[in-house]
C-alpha cells in the first residue's frame, strides 16, 4: 500500500483501490501505486502542490473499467474526471481544490488534444507516461495486446487505427505507435532525464525482437 501523507488521502485511497479490482491489468491498482511513486518524486522535485498531484493521481484511472466495457466508446480520462468530481465532492473536498485535481485527472491521456496545464497535471501526466515506457512499459504493453487476443508480433504492424483493439494490437504495433514518441511529448525536466534511458532499453529489445522472429538463420 502506498505510503499515507494526509487524512483526506488515506480516506480515498481506502474508497478508490476497490475500484480498479475489475480493471484489466495494464492499468490496474498496481499501475496506479506505481504512478503515485514516480508523481511523488517529480512533484517534489518540480515543488508541485504534492496533495493535489496525489489525489488526481490514484483517482486517474477510475473510469477505465467503464472505458473498456463501452469498447472504448468513451474516453476514461473524462470519465474519471466526472466521476472524481462527485466522489471528492462527496468527501467535501473544496471546490478550488477538486477542480485542480479533475484538470489533473481530465487532461493525463496521451490523445484527444486536452493538454495539461497546471504543474500539477503535467507532473501526473509525465509519471502517467514514464510507467508505459521501458522495461515496465514493454511487459504493460505485451500485458494489453493480450487483453485484446493479440498476435504475440508483427513486425510489420497494421497501423490502421482500426487495427486498435484487435488481434493485430500487439506489444510492437503500441510500440510503433506511441511509445516511441511519448519521450518527446513531456513536460518536466526530471522526466526527461529517467525517461531517455528507458526509451533506450525499449529501442534495443524491439530491435531483438524483430531479429528472433525472422524465419531465416
Amino acid at each position: 500500500m502506498p505510503k499515507v501523507s494526509t487524512p483526506l488521502f488515506a480516506k480515498l485511497l481506502e474508497y478508490t483501490k476497490d475500484v480498479f479490482e475489475h480493471t484489466d491489468g495494464s492499468h490496474d491498482w498496481e499501475h496506479t501505486q506505481r504512478v503515485l511513486t514516480l508523481a511523488r518524486h517529480i512533484a517534489k522535485l518540480e515543488w508541485a502542490d504534492i496533495e493535489i498531484v496525489e489525489i488526481a493521481t490514484i483517482l486517474h484511472d477510475i473510469g477505465r473499467s467503464a472505458q473498456d466495457k463501452s469498447k472504448w466508446k468513451v474516453c476514461h480520462a473524462e470519465l474519471g474526471a466526472n466521476m472524481a468530481e462527485k466522489i471528492l465532492q462527496s468527501f467535501e473536498v473544496p471546490d478550488d481544490k477538486i477542480q485542480k485535481i479533475i484538470h489533473c485527472i481530465g487532461t493525463h491521456r496521451f490523445r484527444w488534444n486536452n493538454f495539461p496545464e497546471t504543474l500539477e497535471a503535467k507532473v501526473l501526466f509525465d509519471a502517467d507516461k514514464l510507467d508505459g515506457i521501458g522495461a515496465v512499459g514493454i511487459g504493460r504493453a505485451f500485458l494489453f495486446a493480450g487483453e485484446h487476443h493479440a498476435k504475440l508480433h508483427d513486425p510489420n504492424p497494421n497501423l490502421d487505427p482500426n487495427a486498435e483493439y484487435t488481434k493485430e494490437d500487439t506489444a510492437y504495433r503500441e510500440y510503433t505507435v506511441k511509445l516511441q514518441k511519448i519521450k518527446d511529448k513531456v513536460y518536466t525536466a526530471e522526466w526527461k532525464r529517467l525517461a531517455q534511458e528507458r526509451h533506450d532499453f525499449m529501442e534495443i529489445f524491439f530491435h531483438r525482437l524483430n531479429e528472433e522472429v525472422k524465419w531465416e538463420i
